[in-house]
């Protein structure tokens, strides 16, 4: 049989069409990149629906290529899980981290890049503070926002109805003790059963009042001793706070999440906690419902603890640049892996993630110029108390943790009368001594 030239021709283009079809199969058949990623996330938030719908969801829509497979966790499961994966070689693809503290593992031993030379040109959207190398001495995370781990929420309503104002110093709210006692009322409620609570959201601010940050330093350097007389004194004034009643051994015994109900219900006048506590606070969109309405938030305000007896530092926050996401080390550089885990960590920074965190109180925007018109009052407040504090350091973000857990623990011991001042100190400076050991 014989086609002629047309017939060839003819033939040819089939052919090549037939051989096109089969490519552009092929291409539609290949596998996505698949991306393993652990999460810190509390499934309890009134904004975890929309962190999942707008976040997680709109990412799987806009991007099929990039299969997520997320292991979501919160609180001490998702830090044990963490040390896990690290010790056995088995860090997922991205991972959420803070700068420091409870990721330093992460950060010292190099499990995560350096994002630096990804992020590139895109340094400009962000604010410097977000940016400044990490615990590793490198960008190992991008910080999705700036966080002051210890604010002192106000019941303004509940202080006025009982004839009180807002402590300025703690020789005032000491004398208020008596009075909310006689209403029934706890003085200041905590949700620091987990033992990182009370260091990281009141006892930092405490050594950052009585000691600055250059005396931290010096702990560290080993220029000071934790035995020595000044860190002993900011233990001394922690055990005061029980001895005068202005804190509670219950608020060591009441886990972390039940203290939202318990302040919103109006126990206490005065709540600790970090500020990102607020978005618990704020209305559940699928719901409808609010621990606190939007028209009692106003009632709500944000400030410090009082004037310390002997403070060198005034109206200071504990600060720390916040957490985000990094990328696993051994994902190849220029890989097609490493192009996909990109592109969510800068999605999950994008401005339309870090306004909904903002609208949700789940973050302060590390990225310049993202601002909402949909704030709640105390997502408000919360946007004006970042401008209103200085900040010092919190001690988990810059101790190793061989060195800032018997402070965690100490601190439970000594609440709960268990432990002296001195004798905590002395064994983190037994912590801190063999971790210098282990250094040499």
């Amino acid at each position: 049989m014989s086609f002629g030239k047309s017939g060839l021709r003819i033939a040819a283009a089939f052919t090549l069409l037939v051989s096109l079809l089969l490519l552009g199969a092929s291409a539609a058949a290949k596998d996505p990149v698949v991306l393993r990623v652990l999460y810190y996330f509390d499934a309890t938030s009134p904004g975890a629906q929309r962190e999942i719908t707008e976040v997680w969801e709109a990412f799987d829509k806009a991007n099929p290529d990039i299969k997520i497979v997320r292991e979501d966790l919160f609180n001490e499961p998702f830090h044990q899980k963490t040390e896990i994966y690290a010790a056995t070689g088995q860090l997922p693809d991205v991972i959420y981290m803070w700068p420091g503290g409870r990721s330093t593992t992460l950060h010292t031993k190099k499990l995560v890049k350096d994002l630096t030379v990804l992020l590139g040109a895109a340094r400009s959207e962000f604010s410097e503070a977000a940016l400044v190398p990490q615990a590793g001495g490198y960008l190992a995370e991008l910080p999705i926002g700036i966080t002051s781990t210890h604010v002192l929420y106000v019941n303004h309503k509940m202080l006025k109805d009982l004839g009180l104002a807002v402590p300025k110093t703690y020789e005032e709210l000491k004398a208020m003790v008596p009075k909310l006692k006689a209403a029934g009322k706890d003085i200041i409620l905590m949700g620091a059963q987990d033992d990182w609570v009370m260091q990281s959201c009141l006892y930092s601010a405490i050594v950052g009042r009585m000691l600055g940050d250059k005396y931290v330093d010096d702990l560290i350097a080993g220029k000071a001793k934790f035995t020595d007389a000044p860190f002993v004194n900011t233990l001394k004034f922690y055990k005061q706070l029980y001895t005068d009643g202005v804190l509670s051994a219950k608020s060591l015994q009441t886990p972390y999440n039940e203290v939202n109900g318990l302040f919103a219900a109006g126990k206490a006048p005065f709540m600790v906690d970090g500020d990102w506590k607020v978005g618990n606070f704020l209305t559940d969109i699928t719901t409808g419902d609010a621990l606190i309405p939007p028209d009692k938030q106003k009632d709500i305000g944000m400030t410090v603890f009082p004037e310390i007896p002997g403070e060198i530092n005034h109206q200071t926050t504990s600060t720390v640049v916040g957490v985000g996401f990094g990328m696993n080390a051994n994902i190849p550089a220029g890989s097609e892996k490493e192009r996909a885990a990109w592109k969510l960590i800068m999605w999950l920074n994008s401005p339309e993630v870090q306004k909904e965190r903002l609208e949700t109180g789940g973050a302060f925007p590390s990225r310049k110029g993202v601002t909402s018109d949909k704030l709640e009052p105390l997502a408000q407040t919360r946007a004006t108390f970042y401008g209103a504090y200085g900040g010092t350091y919190v001690l988990d973000n810059v101790l190793e943790a061989t060195v800032y857990l018997p402070i965690n623990v100490g601190l439970q011991e000594i609440g709960l009368g268990l432990a002296a001042p001195e004798q905590v100190a002395a064994k983190v400076q037994k912590a801190y001594d063999a971790w210098r050991a282990s250094q040499k």
